[in-house]
């Protein structure tokens, strides 16, 4: 059938898991709705002290609020429709509501791809060029980077949302995932998808794989760097100013790498345990983020400290 404007498809079904028995539904929604509440307030947490405390605002933590701003808009994307789902049985999204989602889902992938990469820029002139970097990493500068990484992940999922928008759909509605993803949507298309699956698949591999070399290359600049130090103490000290970021690169990028080596070099795994293996690298970082950033961040964990010492004095002066 031929590419055109008529889609007798009207409206799409998130399905989830589709092995997942009816009895597990009320389990399964009450764990995705933690994880969203976790996400929400713990991220609110690391944001609330970002602005109320001047110190907090340099660049290094402007990177984090972007990834921080990133990670909220993600699970509110896509879990709000899947809790649904599974709370209330109704997996119904519009026809647009679905290729909305779609958009947000690829751009905010791409954007918290660039924002890693950002970070590990960040730490990587903080350790290899030290005199240099407060007139090389300013507020305004990281800024614009952070800027940068929103306009660049703007251009991939327009065009794949764009070209797979007027597509026939008269097969199937039912979308075999937890969210709306170009893969789950264009399997649906009744024409050939390879013209618009592989464009989309080199776009994702290129910001994965650009981002992943900026990092590699930055980390490794950073461990000979930290090598070069002549006291065990000064290396482990450097070190320990890189790790909440190694942490969160190594939560974003390795499952996402496993699942495209796997899928090359023939391991298949079963629907269900993919979706599991997606919503875990694509839900947990976020909520597991704010954890790194406060307990593995000595500033933050030094300004917790002083708020919970002021609410102490505050409680006690009240009795």
């Amino acid at each position: 059938m031929s590419v055109g404007n008529i889609s007798f498809v009207k409206d799409f079904v998130i399905v989830g898991f589709p092995g997942l028995q009816l009895h597990y539904y009320g389990i399964v929604s009450a764990v995705m709705f933690f994880v969203y509440v976790c996400t929400l307030a713990g991220n609110a947490v690391f944001f609330v002290l970002f602005v109320m405390t001047k110190s907090l605002q340099k660049p290094v933590y402007y990177c984090i609020i972007n990834l921080v701003v990133c990670d909220v808009l993600f699970s509110t994307t896509t879990l709000p429709k899947i809790i649904n789902r599974y709370w209330f049985q109704d997996g119904t999204i519009s026809f647009l509501g679905c290729f909305v989602q779609m958009f947000f889902v690829h751009y905010l992938g791409g954007v918290g791809s660039y924002a890693l990469a950002v970070m590990a820029v960040d730490r990587y002139a903080a350790i290899c060029y030290p005199l240099q970097y407060h007139r090389l990493m300013t507020n305004r500068n990281v800024l614009n980077l952070i800027l940068g990484c929103w306009i660049l992940g703007l251009v991939g999922p327009l065009m794949m949302a764009i070209r797979a928008y007027p597509l026939p759909y008269c097969a199937e509605n039912t979308i075999i995932h937890c969210y709306c993803d170009h893969v789950s949507i264009t399997t649906l298309a009744c024409t050939d998808r390879s013209l618009y699956s592989i464009p989309a698949l080199i776009n994702a591999l290129a910001v994965l794989l650009c981002s992943l070399a900026v990092i590699v290359y930055s980390y490794c600049s950073i461990f000979v760097a930290v090598m070069g130090i002549s006291s065990t103490r000064g290396r482990m000290k450097t070190f320990s100013t890189c790790s909440p970021q190694l942490i969160i690169i190594a939560l974003f990028f390795l499952p996402r790498c496993f699942i495209y080596l796997s899928s090359n070099i023939g391991i298949k795994f079963n629907t269900d345990l993919r979706l599991v293996i997606i919503m875990m690298y694509s839900l947990l970082p976020p909520m597991i983020n704010p954890l790194i950033y406060c307990l593995r961040t000595d500033e933050v964990k030094k300004i917790l400290r002083r708020f919970k010492k002021r609410k102490i004095g505050i409680s006690l002066l009240l009795l």
